[in-house]
């Protein structure tokens, strides 16, 4: 683990770059083209260790992977052609691959055990076991489920009707992807809709699928079929330079090929009602995930109140948003973000913390944040935590402080953007 000292002196941030592929979508396009039948294509996949997590996982069931620099083939005769592994299926530190995985293996017939690194191994997972055990999944974890390593028999599943009890596209996609292998139809009820992902994705390779006013539902027993998938630039990758082309004084900053799906775009809304100077030029709207370019320009912030519906389509993004309140004039509220304290680390703590250490007046909530602004930040040693989203907000805090700021473990940023650090040296001026 080593630390990496950050330290600029009046920056400015101009250039165009094209960031690297949404980690969402990479997931699932190795999944989906897993379970499907034929040869699946991938172009502008994340290569980040958790994307290559879910790849070992599959090669280990035996399907035929093969890697050409982002392009990605996945040949498959289907679920029931899988190998049951003669080794723990490896997770690293992806939630997705975990919790998605869960779903998909309950209804195989295979015995499968995954863990994951000490990260994982503190992340929930009952939210996921307990309803696919009310489909009759068998899964057995330390502390009835709850944590990795986790052990999974195949069964026969049966459908259900399942209301969500808090907005989690992990613990839907888990439910629908098991809902593949399920008797009867699968129906999952959202009060607060989350990224849409999987349901897009199940179209794309062929399966019908309804979605009505927040309610999605289809067939058990539908075969998917082998298609090409276009990944989309990550859009809680492009945040960092958002936020940064926002604050850092005399910046203009192009993002091309942004993923822009509703269900992930709450970034761009909370930019513009704090006035930001963002344009939006959307490339293709009947994409099976539409994408556009996005221009940022540096422009005076106002703090607003961020909650409700839109929190689950930016819930990656709030550490680069405390980040970006610091220097918007007034004061940011943001309240309904719970899911924080369960993600790589407790988000909501983590954050303030480091934050308070630059000089940032900031606090916790139970559910969120108050930041007031614009404060000026100066240097400092902060810890990432092990968390990329953590690292890479120090090092956008780092381009306006007084002083260097040294950063703790920033090799954890490769988890979903490897080629951080080269796109910023592009863009800084």
């Amino acid at each position: 683990m080593t630390k990496k000292v950050m330290q600029y002196t009046r920056p400015r941030l101009q250039g165009t770059l094209t960031v690297p592929g949404d980690k969402s979508i990479s997931h699932r396009s190795v999944m989906f083209g897993a379970i499907a039948e034929g040869k699946t294509t991938v172009s502008g996949f994340l290569l980040g260790e958790d994307c290559l997590s879910t790849i070992d996982c599959f090669k280990k069931l035996g399907v035929k992977i093969d890697v050409d620099g982002t392009n990605v083939t996945i040949e498959s005769n289907g679920i029931d052609a899988w190998q049951e592994p003669s080794e723990v299926l490896y997770t690293g530190n992806s939630g997705t691959t975990t919790r998605l995985m869960m779903g998909i293996l309950a209804g195989t017939q295979l015995h499968t055990v995954m863990t994951g690194d000490a990260s994982i191994g503190k992340r929930p997972m009952r939210r996921v076991a307990d309803p696919l055990r009310q489909m009759g999944a068998q899964i057995a974890g330390r502390e009835n489920g709850q944590y990795t390593p986790l052990a999974i028999q195949g069964t026969q599943l049966q459908a259900m009707d399942y209301t969500m009890p808090v907005a989690s596209a992990q613990v839907k996609s888990a439910i629908l992807l098991a809902g593949l292998r399920a008797q009867g139809t699968t129906i999952v009820r959202e009060q607060e809709v989350s990224r849409d992902h999987t349901e897009r994705m199940l179209r794309q390779f062929g399966a019908t699928v309804d979605v009505t006013d927040g309610v999605v539902s289809f067939e058990g027993g539908q075969t998917l079929t082998a298609t090409h998938v276009n990944v989309p630039g990550d859009i809680s990758s492009a945040a960092f330079f958002l936020v940064a082309g926002a604050i850092v004084p005399k910046s203009e900053i192009v993002l091309q090929n942004v993923g822009v799906n509703e269900t992930r775009a709450g970034i761009i809304e909370v930019l513009q009602q704090m006035g930001a100077n963002l344009e939006l030029q959307i490339d293709d709207e009947q994409a099976a995930e539409p994408t556009a370019t996005l221009t940022i320009r540096t422009s005076p912030l106002q703090g607003i109140e961020i909650s409700g519906a839109v929190v689950p389509t930016l819930i990656d993004e709030i550490p680069i948003i405390a980040l970006l309140a610091t220097q918007a004039q007034g004061k940011t509220i943001i309240r309904d973000a719970e899911e924080l304290k369960v993600k790589e680390t407790d988000r909501i703590t983590a954050v303030v913390d480091e934050l308070k250490k630059l000089g940032a007046n900031i606090q916790a909530t139970d559910d969120g944040m108050i930041i007031e602004g614009p404060t000026p930040l100066h240097g400092g040693s902060l810890k990432s935590y092990g968390d990329h989203r953590i690292g890479m907000m120090a090092a956008v805090a780092a381009l306006i402080t007084d002083g260097e700021v040294v950063l703790d473990d920033a090799e954890c940023i490769a988890v979903s953007y490897p080629t951080f650090f080269e796109h910023l040296a592009h863009v800084v001026k």
